[in-house]
Formats: structure tokens, sequence, C-alpha cells
């Protein structure tokens, strides 16, 4: 508990870090996710191909190559400087990994939930002159969001948790300085390790409960 309580600010900057890891790639996630969702039902087939191809390498790389990718491959060797500053490029180049990775998972969820909205609908939108952006757009993807609320929170508890692997990028999140305080603080090994993770249950069971709130708010009635 002492050691806690002597790197509360250090602890409090490393879960910011994680906060902010968790929102950029979160926004990113479901911008990139929607777009794979609308190919993966796109009337061509060369979109539909492409999504598909993505979605199914992505999801079955593990996020360490995806962010050891982004960080060596992206950033070392290709040269690739989104900022000045070494930190800052590092957070971006993290943000880019877990974009992504999540976003293959955000794209299944919506496609599932595509899948729950009647034929009948598109068709009558398409009946009335709409193009397939305009359906999409207009008509399923509204309706498909509020059918996967669930599970678009569980991903975004997956990424929260996901945050953790981008100390192969070098970026100082909360499991970072728990390493460093354990390795500091050898003594305190317990207390240290109970610290964090009731940092990061404080950080997803609010989303889960929130999540959880909303689809029952926003269910659809068939």
């Amino acid at each position: 508990m002492e050691a806690l309580l002597l790197e509360r600010d250090t602890i409090f900057a490393a879960f910011w870090m994680t906060v902010k890891l968790t929102a950029v790639s979160a926004l990113g996630s479901l911008v990139l996710g929607t777009l794979l969702a609308a190919m993966r039902v796109a009337p061509l087939a060369t979109l539909r191909g492409a999504a598909n191809c993505y979605v199914t390498v992505a999801r079955n790389t593990p996020l360490t190559l995806v962010l050891l990718f982004t960080g060596l491959g992206v950033g070392a060797n290709l040269g690739v400087e989104l900022s000045d500053d070494i930190a800052t490029n590092n957070f971006w180049l993290a943000s880019i990994g877990l974009t992504a990775y999540t976003s293959a998972f955000v794209c299944e969820a919506l496609r599932s939930g595509l899948n729950t909205v009647p034929v009948g609908q598109a068709e009558a939108a398409r009946s009335l002159g709409l193009g397939f952006v305009q359906t999409i757009s207009l008509v399923t993807l509204p309706q498909a969001f509020r059918a996967v609320v669930a599970p678009l929170g569980s991903i975004l508890i997956a990424l929260t948790k996901n945050t953790t692997i981008a100390l192969v990028v070098g970026v100082a999140e909360a499991s970072v300085r728990m390493r460093e305080m354990i390795e500091t603080y050898g003594d305190q090994v317990i207390e240290i390790f109970l610290g964090f993770a009731a940092g990061f249950v404080l950080l997803c069971l609010p989303m889960g409960l929130l999540f959880g709130w909303l689809s029952r708010r926003l269910a659809v009635t068939r």
C-alpha cells in the first residue's frame, strides 16, 4: 500500500495513458470497422473479397505481432514519424496497431447486426431509388448498431485490456508502470498487483454496465 501511495501520481498518469489509448483506438476501430462491414455486404465482389481477406488476417494474427509491425516495421524500418516527440510518436503507432486489430472484430459484430435487419427493408429502400450507400447508411446500419450494442461493449472492454500490450511499442501505460514498481518495491508485489487490477476493474466495470443498459434501452423490437 505504501508503494501505491508514494507513486500515485505515476499510477494516475499511467492509467490516463491507458484511457487515451482506448479512446483513440476505439474511435478509429469504430470508423474502420464500419467501413469494413459495409464492404463485406457490398454488391461488388472485389470489395467483399478485400474486406474478407483483411478481417480474416487481422483476427487470426496475434496482437503482439500487429503492434511489433506498426512499431518496428512502420515506425523503425519505414521511418514513419507521426510526431517529433518519441513518446507521442509511439502512442500514435500503438493506436494504429490497436485500431487495425480491433476493427476486424467491430466489423464482424456489425455484420452480424446487419444480418438481423429484415431483407425487405433494404429492398424497400432500393425500390424508392436509394443506392447502396444511402441504403446502408440510412436504413440498415442504424438498426445494426442498435442490435449489437452489447457485443460492441465487450469489444471495447477487450480493447481496454489489450492496451497492456502497447508496451512492445514503448508506450508507458499501466502495465509498464506496474512492472517498474514491482522491480522497485519487490516486497509489495501483491499490493501493487491488486492495486493495478482494481484500476482496470474501475475502468472496465462501468463500461460493461453502461453498454448493458444501452443494449436494453436501444433493443430493436421485432
